[in-house]
């Protein structure tokens, strides 16, 4: 039996919403699934990161005093070293006028040498003097509150500092002496002219270990040839080069931290000296980079490093606390400004930003969102002001 005309027409009416609804939803777009994360305040630092090595504080390098032929030497590498025990025994040959002259030459030129490194040595010995008094005159000030921590710390890291230079002035003092016992060596090869030629034994003028001996046969050498490499590898120090442009950033003092040296934990360290002087680098795609060298001197006992042993080191340039902070990955360009992505009401909005430092994963904002906002880590391109998403599990928290 057909429906009456009144009643397929209220049918209609209650039908046709519901399509449209349908239709609705059907061609209405998807919310688009977005990783998120909380703008929070904490702790931020900005580093300078660069594979480095350790190196022994102080190495000897041992060299020929005279030409001649040198026995095979013995030593191997790790083996303990006495002061003046003979590494080397070398056969010399007879001198010509010009290698004479050449011999009276570097005792001269190994003399002065000396005097050079005791009036470094005098000036080392007063520079630490001042440092110890500006620390304990800091100390005096900062009990008084007239000056703050970071100053306190400053001059301390400085008598620290001058304490390392005074020691490294007396280790050069005795290289130099040294360096005199092996320049006269050569005086024998004028002893032996016209007689029986003796053979020369080359001293060691440090106790230490043997780094490096570069090689172990039988060979003819000149005057100035390196023998043996010594040193102590107990007492290591860590050498980065970092680019000049960063270079300007680091100061003495700053904390180093060690990672990659095959230990599970961070080695601590910290910046003795930025070297005045830079070189040049090819780097790994064949550009030319300015680089320097900055030394620093271990905080943790190094454990089993030794000589010229890989690390990857982040120097720390600027640390603060209580920072709003969010991902590097949620900040972009928009024009000549940065912004960042919030979410509000299940839809995506454009904030611009004024950002200050940044680290490799953070960013520190200075204005334009508040705390505990939510933005979108590595927002899709799609997402638009005003575009509804979907919040996925939030990214955690970098640093943990």
């Amino acid at each position: 039996m057909p429906f009456p005309k009144k009643r397929r027409k209220s049918y209609a009416w209650l039908v046709a919403p519901a399509l449209a609804a349908l239709l609705a939803y059907l061609l209405w777009p998807a919310a688009v699934p977005v990783e998120t994360a909380r703008a929070e305040r904490g702790a931020l630092r900005v580093t300078v990161d660069e594979e480095g090595e350790t190196r022994a504080h102080d190495r000897f390098v041992v060299a020929a005093p005279i030409p001649g032929r040198l026995l095979r030497i013995e030593l191997e590498e790790g083996d303990a070293v006495a002061r003046d025990q003979v590494v080397a025994t070398i056969e010399p040959s007879p001198l010509s006028q010009r290698e004479r002259e050449e011999v009276l030459a570097r005792v001269t030129a190994a003399e002065a040498a000396q005097r050079q490194a005791e009036a470094r040595l005098a000036h080392a010995r007063a520079d630490y003097e001042m440092a110890q008094t500006e620390r304990q005159r800091g100390e005096q000030l900062a009990r008084n509150g007239v000056i703050s921590r970071q100053a306190l710390d400053q001059v301390r890291t400085a008598e620290r500092a001058g304490a390392e230079e005074l020691k490294a002035a007396q280790f050069a003092v005795q290289m130099a002496a040294a360096e005199i016992k092996v320049a006269r060596a050569g005086l024998v090869g004028l002893e032996t002219q016209g007689g029986e030629q003796k053979p020369v034994a080359v001293r060691s003028p440090v106790a230490g270990k043997v780094l490096h001996v570069p090689e172990k046969s039988e060979r003819a050498v000149g005057a100035g040839m390196p023998l043996v490499v010594l040193g102590d590898p107990k007492k290591i120090e860590v050498m980065v080069d970092v680019l000049s442009t960063d270079a300007v950033k680091i100061k003495p003092g700053a904390e180093m931290l060690l990672e990659g040296w095959g230990g599970e934990h961070p080695l601590r360290a910290k910046v003795r000296l930025v070297e005045p002087a830079g070189f040049t680098k090819i780097s790994a795609l064949g550009v030319e980079e300015k680089r320097v060298h900055v030394i620093g001197d271990f905080v943790d006992p190094p454990g089993p490093l030794g000589d010229a042993y890989r690390v990857e080191a982040r120097i720390v340039v600027w640390a603060g606390e209580g920072v709003l902070k969010v991902p590097a990955s949620a900040v972009f360009r928009k024009g000549e400004a940065w912004s960042v992505f919030t979410i509000a009401g299940g839809r995506a909005r454009l904030h611009g930003i004024e950002i200050g430092h940044r680290s490799e994963t953070e960013v520190e904002v200075l204005r334009g969102i508040e705390d505990g906002a939510e933005v979108i880590a590595h927002p899709p391109n799609q997402v638009r002001d005003g575009t509804r998403v979907r919040a996925l599990a939030s990214l955690p928290r970098a640093g943990r």
